[in-house]
């Protein structure tokens, strides 16, 4: 594994893939830790904290095409902009299944599925993992 192609990306790169590694981590955590507690829900304040900081340094990250060219994934920005603060309000409202769908389905999606295509060939952190 080599760090260098990561340590020489625009900050708002490096912002993005700390965050969503976080992310990942405190997601794995949460999913793993008892659930209800006050340390659920504290942790559940970062790891959106997180996840907004993912989404949103998205926009800013539009490869070689210059701004304002968006791929697919720019959209599971979208849905996870939408998807956060509904999953919050569930919790928030007592709707824990819902919660814990909404929850579990930003973390697969917008992490796990997304995290895998950048792990392609030609891709920063697939350089960063298989170089």
């Amino acid at each position: 594994m080599q760090f260098a192609p990561l340590l020489a990306a625009p900050p708002l790169v490096q912002a993005h893939a700390a965050a969503a590694i976080a992310a990942f981590g405190l997601g794995l955590w949460q999913m793993a830790a008892p659930k209800g507690t006050l340390p659920h829900r504290r942790l559940g304040w970062a790891w959106t904290g997180l996840m907004l900081v993912v989404a949103l340094s998205s926009f800013g990250i539009t490869g070689n095409r210059g701004p304002w060219h968006f791929s697919w994934i720019h959209g599971i920005s979208l849905f996870t902009l939408v998807m956060l603060p509904l999953a919050v309000l569930h919790a928030r409202r007592g709707r824990v299944g819902l919660h814990r769908r909404a929850m579990i389905g930003l973390f697969l999606g917008a992490l796990v599925i997304t995290g895998a295509f950048t792990l392609l060939p030609g891709r920063l952190l697939g350089r960063v993992v298989f170089s």
